[in-house]
């Protein structure tokens, strides 16, 4: 089974029943303090940390006193904004006497299936684990439509989870792992501690029970599972209720673990490599060199550019003798790269009006 304590990169999901106290409608403070101190303690134990959290509809419902039960998308947008800015005020407040800065990144469904969102998406997080930032993550329900949304924070989590490279992904839940059948239907279901792949009969056995706050049912959790390994992060549904759930979690409490297949780079190097490139870059002897040491792709030395393609789109990276080293995504479109083809990068805001990435192409961004 996978550990958070030698986890590089954790991704944590958390529902609103665990979050929202279902009668009151409010905080739970206590809860909510536990889980900065897990935070503050895989952080210290080198870990990046970004939080996937679910409340915000189920908060602001509260305060505009909206009835229990499906709410008419109006009123879900207008109770996640009400909501949202005090989801983000109680996660600021709760991880700063750890020293702990927090952002809001708000995403639809299209900032991941758009690859152009998705790369800007990615080197946002990137940037603020670099800066140290704990990144709180939600669907943006002020916009989003049923067209665009995920409906569910489970599979928002394994995205997130495959976006920034995450070696774990643990789903804090109403139920302490995944089960053969509904435990409170059937008592002679049981939980399964490992799960190495998942097969039709694994599908087969996963329900649609949900609790009062949140959506996500067994279905979801599955889906999730099986986007997160495929992307090389192992992923762990656990019950999250109790107070310090994540130390729990590593101290052996009751969780189904759902193995990764791989590691989460080679995945991505995987994904890129098989993608159909929409034009090529033409580099030089001592770019070659430079990605052979594992750097990214500078204009500085790239020599020409072909194709048709936009920010994001994957590109073939030719040498200097015509053989193919390999592809990747491309951070400016065709009309751009060919202007600053062979340019230093301090060069580009000049060129091109405004400032741009250093990297053509990020090394992370990059199959060879």
């Amino acid at each position: 089974m996978a550990s958070l304590t030698g986890a590089r990169r954790v991704v944590v999901k958390i529902g609103s029943a665990l979050l929202v106290d279902r009668k009151t409608g409010t905080l739970r403070a206590d809860w909510l303090k536990a889980l900065a101190e897990d935070v503050a303690w895989l952080r210290g134990g080198g870990a990046d940390v970004i939080l996937v959290s679910s409340g915000s509809i189920a908060l602001g419902r509260s305060v505009l006193g909206l009835t229990t039960g499906v709410l008419p998308l109006e009123q879900s947008q207008a109770a996640a904004a009400v909501g949202q800015i005090r989801l983000a005020r109680a996660y600021e407040e709760v991880l700063a006497p750890h020293a702990i800065t927090t952002g809001q990144v708000l995403v639809t469904l299209e900032d991941s299936t758009d690859r152009r969102r998705y790369l800007n998406s990615r080197a946002t997080m990137e940037t603020m684990l670099g800066f140290g930032v704990v990144p709180i993550v939600n669907e943006n329900d002020t916009v989003a439509t049923d067209e665009i949304r995920y409906g569910d924070n489970d599979r928002l989590a394994a995205q997130v989870a495959v976006t920034v490279g995450a070696d774990v992904l643990v789903l804090l839940s109403d139920v302490d792992g995944f089960y053969s059948a509904n435990p409170t239907l059937d008592p002679t279901a049981r939980r399964f501690d490992v799960i190495d792949r998942i097969t039709p009969e694994i599908e087969a056995m996963a329900g649609d029970a949900g609790s009062g706050l949140s959506k996500g049912g067994m279905k979801t959790k599955l889906m999730a599972a099986k986007m997160a390994t495929a992307g090389g992060c192992a992923m762990a549904i656990t019950e999250g209720s109790a107070l310090n759930a994540l130390r729990l979690l590593e101290n052996g409490a009751n969780a189904t673990w759902f193995t990764a297949q791989g590691d989460p780079q080679a995945a991505r190097k995987r994904w890129i490599a098989a993608m159909k490139p929409r034009g090529e870059i033409v580099v030089d002897a001592g770019a070659v060199t430079a990605l052979s040491g594992g750097k990214s792709l500078l204009p500085a030395g790239v020599t020409a550019v072909s194709g048709r393609f936009g920010r994001g789109d994957p590109v073939a990276i030719i040498g200097p003798n015509a053989e193919k080293l390999g592809q990747g995504l491309t951070r400016y479109t065709a009309a751009e790269a060919e202007q600053i083809k062979g340019r230093r990068s301090a060069d580009i805001e000049p060129i091109l009006g405004y400032p741009g990435r250093s990297a053509l192409i990020h090394r992370d961004d990059m199959a060879l």
